[in-house]
């Protein structure tokens, strides 16, 4: 299995902080036809949290995060990596980014078995283009595969 590096777009927007708040964002999304594979939620102040979701796709799942008060976060541009992990496959491409001079706004992985899914938040076009690159050519070098 070979690594997925692609840019992704990202929807985001401030809900109340408060029980199911999220739940109806989610249900509502859910329920026009949205199939999420990212969604995170931070707590800003005491009354509001943002959150951020991925992929918002086609005329309902659009109108249905619209109506939430979502919009797509044009000051975040997502790099999404996919593969197998492996020991130390998230310092590589950190530090590979890095060296590419791409300061990272926000981070997000999570390992599934034997997959790993890595969501890098940079702040322009040119940095998710570079941070791409820099992904793409350090995972060439690969990692020790985990042992388990």
């Amino acid at each position: 299995m070979s690594y997925s590096v692609k840019q992704i777009d990202v929807w985001a927007g401030d809900i109340m902080n408060r029980p199911g708040a999220l739940a109806r964002v989610v249900e509502g999304l859910s329920a026009a036809g949205a199939d999420l594979e990212f969604m995170v939620a931070r707590r800003v102040s005491e009354n509001t949290s943002r959150v951020f979701l991925s992929p918002i796709k086609g005329k309902k799942v659009k109108q249905a995060a619209t109506d939430a008060g979502l919009m797509p976060a044009s000051n975040m541009h997502t790099v999404r990596i996919e593969g197998p992990d492996k020991s130390g496959v998230g310092a590589l491409i950190t530090r590979a980014v890095a060296a590419a001079g791409v300061n990272l706004r926000g981070a997000t992985a999570a390992v599934i078995g034997k997959k790993m899914v890595m969501n890098l938040g940079v702040g322009s076009a040119e940095d998710a283009k570079n941070a791409m690159t820099a992904a793409k050519q350090a995972l060439k070098k690969g990692g020790k595969k985990r042992s388990k």
